[in-house]
């Protein structure tokens, strides 16, 4: 069942969001080459309590940490280690805020010390893939338009969409209908209403779109070790547009 926020739910989760994004700008210059993404981690953890939220990740489903920290074939749920971050390495940070009972959601990825080209371009097409996706939540349109925008462009520059990890509804829940693909056909799936929020978050891979699963249970990487990134973003769908809940100042 999808539920439907009022403005002063969407208005609380955007305060959530206030909390991300702000981590998010703060790990531009705390990230490097030698943190440990564990370090990493604890810092996260340490501006979302100090900012007055809580970080909804530790203990969801059994996962431990306050963020998932992922890095160059992990595309998802990776566990802060005592790894240290190496030059030309990618890291996608993700997590969760809840403030006064509303969520938010979002990953962004870093790059480690000097990008080559092959990860600067990947990231260059996982950010422009997210935006362009989110240029299709508007009123009217479909779950399918989204995930459409997204693959077209994504294949178009060569690389591949992963389909085992999905975009979804936020509010009080973390996961909550509907699921929102990253592939498909446009015009078809849920019509978009105001007052939806959810998040979309392209995660893009340089080689196979597919998936395995680390023996922890939790992290996901390529099948074949290539490259992968993630941008997502948190957001409620109104009658202006889509109204992007966890935007980072520039």
């Amino acid at each position: 069942m999808i539920i439907i926020k009022t403005e002063e739910e969407i208005e609380k989760m955007d305060r959530a969001g206030d909390i991300v994004s702000g981590m998010h700008e703060a790990l531009r210059d705390f990230i490097e080459v030698g943190k440990t993404t564990k370090e990493i981690n604890d810092f996260c953890e340490e501006y979302i309590r100090s900012h007055g939220g809580i970080p909804s990740q530790i203990n969801y489903q059994g996962y431990p940490y306050a963020t998932c920290t992922s890095v160059n074939d992990e595309i998802c749920h990776g566990f802060p280690t005592d790894y240290k971050l190496q030059n030309h390495d990618i890291i996608t940070v993700d997590t969760v805020v809840e403030l006064d009972g509303f969520l938010a959601d979002s990953a962004w990825s870093y790059q480690v010390g000097e990008p080559t080209e092959l990860t600067k371009k990947l990231m260059d097409v996982t950010k422009e893939a997210l935006y362009i996706g989110i240029e299709q939540a508007v009123v009217g349109n479909r779950l399918g338009d989204i995930g459409f925008a997204i693959q077209d462009f994504v294949e178009s520059q060569g690389f591949s969409v992963v389909r085992d990890f999905t975009g979804h509804g936020i509010g009080k829940e973390m996961h909550e209908d509907p699921m929102v693909l990253h592939y498909g056909k446009a015009g078809r799936g849920q019509r978009l209403i105001e007052g939806m929020v959810l998040t979309i978050e392209p995660m893009v891979n340089t080689g196979k779109w597919n998936s395995k699963l680390d023996s922890n249970g939790w992290t996901a990487r390529t099948v074949d070790k290539g490259l992968s990134c993630q941008y997502e973003h948190t957001l409620a769908i109104t009658k202006d547009g889509p109204r992007i809940l966890t935007l980072q100042k520039d």
